[in-house]
């Protein structure tokens, strides 16, 4: 039997064409895949979704349990099912070509790699700038409240590595969680999201927790769209979820004081010298 390869996309109301998109785009491989359909809706009416491919299993939460609440669910099927990978796709992705294939080819290669984001692209091409430093709050702060970008730009750029060679694979300590690639041995090791999150930085502290022990590469010899809508700056109930979880982060790994988060950024940031 083929290697079992899984994947999971978190559901909430969302428009059935977009999703059908994702769905597609990781379904279209030879490779021995299953997805995993958490849908966090009242309702069930995405369920008709299932019957696209006989791949997928369709979960329903009837409640919001959030975003790394609900991708735990499938993560913990997919390590029981023996799966040695485990994509994490949002609801708004799409991709063409190999993709799968070609990162799952990559990660084959090296055990000592926990985590795997492709380059993540708008749909008109240009670039998301989603892999990242370790935040300080100040830099948080900054971009949320929209502080002058040109008095603060050096500082955001570094942040936000955009001034390093975007076609470098480079071991970093912020991936996005919109689409990547988990080794399921490193999750065994360092455990599933921590569903203390219920949205928003579930993802960098995954992250960085398997940067603790793994390599964490931003690897743009491949990439994604992602149709990428800033909800915490448009809602006031998603600002406060991110400033709770926000809070939460900083709670759990230190606020101004944090040796570690130096550290990391100072190797980080050694590899493009």
């Amino acid at each position: 039997m083929k290697c079992v390869i899984a994947g999971s996309i978190v559901l909430y109301n969302n428009d059935s064409e977009t999703l059908r998109k994702a769905i597609e785009s990781f379904l279209d491989t030879e490779l021995n895949v299953r997805l995993y359909l958490i849908d966090n809706s009242t309702s069930n009416s995405l369920k008709k979704l299932k019957t696209l491919d006989d791949r997928i299993e369709y979960v329903h939460n009837n409640a919001n349990i959030g975003f790394g609440a609900a991708h735990n669910i499938a993560i913990k099927s997919a390590i029981d099912m023996g799966a040695k990978y485990h994509f994490v796709i949002n609801p708004d992705i799409f991709f063409y070509g190999n993709v799968i294939e070609t990162m799952i080819a990559f990660i084959e290669m090296d055990s000592s790699v926990g985590m795997l984001m492709p380059q993540i692209l708008y749909p008109d091409g240009s670039i998301q700038y989603l892999p990242k430093l370790l935040p300080s709050p100040i830099q948080i702060i900054w971009r949320k409240i929209g502080m002058p970008k040109t008095a603060f730009r050096k500082f955001i750029d570094l942040y936000e590595l955009r001034k390093v060679p975007q076609k470098q694979i480079c071991n970093v300590p912020v991936l996005s969680g919109c689409f990547s690639l988990l080794n399921l041995n490193a999750i065994k090791e360092v455990g599933l999201y921590d569903d203390t999150f219920f949205m928003y930085f579930e993802d960098w502290d995954l992250s960085r927790r398997v940067h603790q022990k793994y390599k964490t590469l931003y690897f743009p010899l491949v990439s994604v769209y992602h149709e990428y809508e800033r909800g915490a700056n448009k809602s006031f109930r998603l600002f406060k979820i991110f400033i709770k979880s926000a809070f939460s982060y900083y709670k759990k790994w230190g606020f101004f004081i944090d040796k570690e988060r130096h550290k990391i950024n100072k190797k980080t940031l050694e590899q493009f010298n």
